[in-house]
């Protein structure tokens, strides 16, 4: 079975963690299958926005038990918490980081368990809609570790610190109500899917230019200081102003029709 199915239609890409029957763990394959789908969706000029998504009755109950001494014993031996070539995170954050470095919009589907690994999976997207009754938790204190699957590049943006701390020594399991006022989860929905694919065809109908000049802003410009971000604000306008897709926007707007967009070069 492949632990990872990917779709695209109209613009959109939707990525199923496939193994319903272990709660979607992800066991030693999955970690190198996500980093691997991250990097070909960011190749495919194609794609305006993805949907991150659990097969069956979860999103993601974290790393696969059986799988954690592998792991364990193959971070140990080798250079996997290393980072990769061309890029800060090791193999394992990869799973998580190539979401948020994507340069298309990710917007995760929560329901059912979202532990550990998969909560931070679930933090690297740009967008988690989730269900009222979804279970969240940062659990990787109930295994005697800390969690590093580019939790740090994440949650940040996200939540305060304190409220991070709390989950993070604690472990404790938030519904999907909770995490939304907790800021951890953006919106609260019966269906959570359908939810996302409204707002992926949405995303998918705007300029793919602008899309992705946005998520390049507001990744980077938060981190920085005001003078660079505004100076990252002008420059990022600087590529978007007259362009073909640019001036499709206006022409859609001023004429009263569907604008046709042009794939990035």
């Amino acid at each position: 079975m492949d632990r990872l199915l990917i779709e695209i239609k109209d613009h959109v890409a939707e990525v199923t963690l496939n193994r319903p029957d272990k709660f979607n763990a992800i066991d030693f394959a999955m970690w190198t299958e996500l980093g691997e789908a991250g990097k070909r969706l960011a190749e495919d000029k194609s794609v305006r926005a993805v949907i991150l998504k659990g097969a069956g009755e979860n999103f993601c109950s974290g790393i696969d038990v059986s799988s954690l001494q592998q792991a364990g014993a193959a971070a140990l031996e080798g250079d996997a918490l290393d980072p990769l070539p061309g890029s800060p995170a090791n193999l394992f954050q990869e799973a998580a980081y190539t979401w948020r470095k994507l340069p298309v919009p990710v917007i995760a589907v929560l329901h059912g368990y979202v532990f550990g690994a998969g909560l931070q999976l679930a933090a690297a997207a740009d967008i988690r809609v989730a269900t009222a009754d979804a279970k969240l938790s940062i659990m990787e204190i109930k295994w005697g570790i800390i969690p590093d699957i580019a939790i740090t590049a994440t949650l940040r943006d996200i939540m305060s610190v304190d409220k991070i701390k709390e989950l993070t020594y604690s472990g404790r399991i938030l519904s999907g109500s909770e995490s939304e006022s907790m800021g951890l989860v953006t919106r609260i929905c019966d269906d959570p899917l359908a939810a996302a694919r409204q707002l992926a065809s949405e995303i998918a109908s705007k300029s793919p230019d602008a899309i992705r000049a946005a998520k390049t802003l507001l990744n980077e410009a938060w981190q920085q200081t005001e003078a660079d971000g505004l100076r990252l604000e002008a420059t990022l306008q600087k590529t978007l102003m007259g362009s073909a897709n640019q001036m499709e926007a206006v022409m859609a707007n001023i004429q009263k029709r569907k604008p046709d967009f042009s794939d990035p070069k």
